[in-house]
């Protein structure tokens, strides 16, 4: 799993998600700090397919950076920061 946990795209993602209302339009039914983007607004955003971006994201909820959030029938992504901050205090002691 950690073989390709950074690359452009996937960096991309993780810095629109620090401040999701400036990087996405404001969804309807949703709110983007709370709840999360979909892979359909991430798609459209960096010009990729969907499934592309289901990947890209998929990836980084496995590996603990991303919480998911079902709400109806669509899978909303949002930075999990305890996550975050505790991988990066691994790689400072020299994980």
């Amino acid at each position: 799993m950690l073989k390709r946990p950074a690359g452009d795209r996937r960096l991309r993602i993780m810095e629109w998600l620090k401040d999701p209302g400036a990087h996405f339009p404001p969804q309807r039914q949703t709110d983007l700090t709370e709840d999360g983007v979909t892979a359909a607004v991430v798609a459209s955003k960096l010009g990729v397919p969907r499934c592309v971006a289901e990947s890209d994201l998929r990836l980084l909820a496995a590996i603990g950076v991303l919480r998911t959030r079902r709400i109806r029938r669509r899978t909303h992504y949002r930075r999990d920061e305890v996550r975050i901050a505790e991988v990066a205090r691994m790689f400072e002691k020299g994980w």
